[in-house]
């Protein structure tokens, strides 16, 4: 049996309802916070279960080419094809691919307010979790890291900062945001702030913005995603901004 039909069709109609980009080779979808990428010990449908909505006859279906955490909203891209899938693999590994998140952070902004965070990470397991702790280069597990970041804008309270890793770790952001002790609003794994402003931080607050990468059949494909209500609604709550100014949104292949 076809997986696409093991899809209701309210499934269909929601998977469908976060595309934002869609061409003969790559389609890019906007995923909302609390969808798993893949699988995990979550038993709940995942963005790759619902990839089979898309599927075409003889049972081929798009590939994710890169993965966002469960709580992290944003920009995420499948190949329709398997060479389309590999070019957009290599391009992963070799860094050709930018990425561009917004997060909130507290408490305040860091300092200094921009620059480059290259601690290096190594992965610890804890009972069931993986977590990415700071490490010194030379140890055996080090991973190299690198992530660029500028404040956009900033109270006493929290931050607003985007974020741009120049590689590609298991929660890399969020673990160097904490190393510099500013972790991202409402990561319990990494010391977030659960409050904020007197209320509730909703979800990890991190957000995938935008996306640009070397297109599998020449050219650049540019993909973004405006921040949902609730981050939105957050940075407004703390004084970040009297409302959302950014153009995030859409796709394009050029």
């Amino acid at each position: 049996m076809s997986k696409a039909s093991s899809l209701s069709e309210a499934d269909v109609t929601f998977i469908r309802s976060r595309l934002i980009h869609e061409d003969d080779l790559v389609l890019a979808f906007d995923k909302p916070a609390g969808l798993s990428s893949q699988g995990g010990r979550i038993a709940a449908l995942t963005l790759d279960d619902l990839l089979a909505a898309f599927e075409r006859s003889g049972g081929n279906r798009p590939r994710l080419v890169h993965r966002l955490d469960r709580d992290t909203s944003g920009v995420i891209l499948a190949a329709k094809t398997k060479p389309a899938a590999a070019f957009l693999g290599r391009a992963l590994m070799t860094r050709k691919v930018k990425k561009t998140y917004l997060a909130l952070i507290a408490p305040g902004a860091p300092q200094p307010p921009f620059g480059r965070i290259t601690t290096p990470l190594r992965r610890e397991v804890i009972g069931r979790d993986v977590r990415m702790t700071p490490c010194a280069a030379d140890h055996p597990d080090a991973e190299e890291t690198d992530t660029g970041y500028r404040t956009l804008a900033e109270s006493p309270e929290a931050a607003l900062v985007e974020l741009r890793p120049h590689t590609g770790r298991m929660h890399q952001l969020r673990a160097h945001m904490a190393s510099i002790g500013r972790p991202i609003a409402g990561d319990v794994r990494y010391g977030g702030a659960l409050m904020l402003g007197g209320a509730p931080v909703p979800r990890l607050m991190l957000h995938a913005a935008a996306l640009e990468a070397p297109h599998p059949a020449g050219g650049r494909l540019q993909v973004t995603a405006p921040p949902p209500a609730d981050f939105q609604e957050t940075a407004v709550r703390l004084g970040l901004l009297s409302r959302w100014p950014l153009t995030y949104g859409g796709g394009r292949a050029q």
